[in-house]
């Protein structure tokens, strides 16, 4: 509490240290840029489709899926045929046609000679040994023409088992190849399939870089951005500080007493009592008179609060 004598304690002062450092515009300008980059790259990014090749894929996989099952199907035909075929029931179409005139011209051929030579040579014979047209020579002409009879029967026997065997042997051998063509069939129809999915899997393996390459570049954008902001990693940016410190008036800081007041007042009104300025000395004599209330309040506070 002021008296007379000593004007009141100062308030208490807040001292306040402001400190910002700024950063470096080199630093504000690159992260500027950063976050461009990144705008910039998430507006160009996303998902990569399906390359040229892998759309090639698709177009012929239904038709690759089932790659050489004709092939297989005509072999298969064609080995149950011939399974279930035998030389006999074929041998007929593999028969010389011209076998029994073969066998016919065989039989004319001898009667020819018999009437030719033989008859004329044996009636020769029994003419000279006198015997011409007795029994003894028709036994003979009889046994003659039973031989060449017998000899004849045997070889056309023999070429029609000739032709018989060789149709067989010709019907057998086509049957097997049927049977290793309907084999080798089946086999070409599996190795036409797996060439169309191994192109498939070609095509779908090129295709997939293709992809990857385009997801690359479409992420290119946001990788260069995120290493750009890489470039100064661990770099110390400089942060604002604020200091503030908060204290009470310091001793001798003071506000001028009342007595002091009332003193310069009063030393103001004689100064301004030779001054013909009317409203200046008024205001003074307020002042004066202000200052004297203020310090009779302050001393009946003081002498209140001692009771």
């Amino acid at each position: 509490m002021a008296d007379i004598f000593q004007g009141s304690l100062l308030p208490s002062t807040v001292t306040t240290v402001e400190q910002q450092a700024t950063a470096p515009e080199f630093y504000t300008n690159y992260l500027q840029d950063i976050a461009n980059l990144g705008q910039n790259a998430v507006n160009q990014g996303g998902v990569a489709g399906f390359s040229p090749l892998q759309q090639q894929a698709f177009q012929m996989a239904p038709e690759a899926s089932f790659a050489g099952a004709n092939t297989m199907g005509a072999g298969a035909q064609l080995a149950g045929q011939a399974g279930a075929t035998t030389a006999p029931d074929v041998i007929q179409n593999y028969m010389n046609p011209y076998q029994h005139n073969v066998v016919d011209e065989m039989g004319r051929l001898q009667q020819q000679n018999i009437q030719r030579n033989v008859m004329p040579a044996l009636n020769a014979a029994g003419a000279g040994s006198g015997g011409f047209g007795s029994r003894r020579q028709a036994q003979a002409t009889g046994q003659t023409l039973a031989d060449m009879q017998a000899n004849l029967t045997g070889q056309q026997q023999g070429a029609l088992a000739t032709g018989y065997n060789q149709a067989m042997a010709s019907a057998q051998t086509d049957l097997s190849r049927a049977l290793q063509s309907g084999q080798a069939l089946g086999t070409l129809g599996g190795q036409q399939n797996q060439l169309a999915q191994t192109g498939l899997q070609n095509l779908s393996t090129l295709g997939g870089q293709q992809q990857a390459l385009g997801q690359k570049m479409l992420d290119m954008p946001m990788t260069q951005a995120q290493n750009f902001s890489k470039l100064l990693q661990g770099y110390q940016v400089p942060l604002g500080q604020v200091q503030q410190t908060v204290k009470p008036g310091e001793q001798g800081q003071f506000t001028n007493s009342p007595l002091s007041q009332i003193a310069g007042l009063g030393t103001m009104l004689a100064a301004l009592m030779g001054n013909p300025d009317q409203q200046a000395l008024q205001a003074a004599q307020q002042q004066q008179a202000t200052a004297m209330a203020q310090y009779y309040a302050n001393l009946a506070a003081k002498n209140a609060g001692t009771v």
